[in-house]
């Protein structure tokens, strides 16, 4: 596998550098890949099935120059922008059975990924079906998501470590659909920076994924 540690000064520009990615490894034989990347800009990406009326201060955005960009793969909207890591794997189905059923392949991934947070200090827990939480106070700090290609699965997360979390309820208003463990609680209550050793974490992720 290969690790990639790069990062482009435009948000779509980094969105879609993961489905250039797939599209390489499902067409052209291009492998599996680890790349870690950060925004340094801040911006609003809606799931590929997400509705940005029902999901976003559209008004506020556009005021503040804040993009509203849409990914290839599922789950919900996020804000994204810099002290938030994105983590994306593209892995080959044949190589790892339990990637047939996308929700075996979410905790397989995000059980690795628990593991090297243990190991940089970090006690972290899975919540299906793609969500990772603080063991204390069970607070959000890590979102999902994939999209399914013909040999491969393109498979991006978000870390939140150092992210400024008063935007969230300023560009987001409250899902329309949410786990039950959030328990209706407000982005403030619910949404947690981790306190993450970066490149340690980085070195250990890539250690974990025999990433090179």
């Amino acid at each position: 596998m290969k690790v990639l540690d790069l990062s482009f000064p435009d948000p779509q520009q980094n969105l879609s550098y993961d489905d250039e990615l797939l599209l390489k490894a499902d067409k052209a034989g291009g492998g599996e890949v680890l790349r870690f990347w950060e925004s340094p800009k801040v911006f609003v990406v809606l799931g590929r099935t997400c509705d940005e009326s029902g999901e976003v201060y559209g008004e506020v955005c556009s005021r503040e120059g804040v993009s509203v960009l849409r990914r290839s793969s599922g789950g919900g909207t996020v804000v994204q922008g810099p002290g938030c890591l994105n983590v994306s794997l593209v892995l080959s189905k044949a190589r790892h059975s339990d990637f047939a059923v996308i929700t075996r392949s979410y905790e397989h991934i995000l059980k690795s990924v628990i593991t090297v947070l243990g190991s940089c200090g970090i006690k972290a827990e899975f919540r299906p079906v793609c969500d990772l939480v603080t063991a204390s106070g069970e607070k959000k700090f890590s979102g999902n998501a994939q999209r399914r290609g013909r040999s491969h699965i393109l498979h991006h997360g978000t870390i939140l470590y150092h992210f400024d979390l008063s935007l969230i309820p300023r560009y987001l208003k409250m899902p329309p659909k949410m786990p039950d463990y959030r328990r209706f609680r407000s982005h403030g209550d619910f949404i947690t920076n981790v306190n993450l050793d970066v490149p340690r974490f980085k070195k250990a992720l890539a250690f974990a994924w025999d990433a090179v």
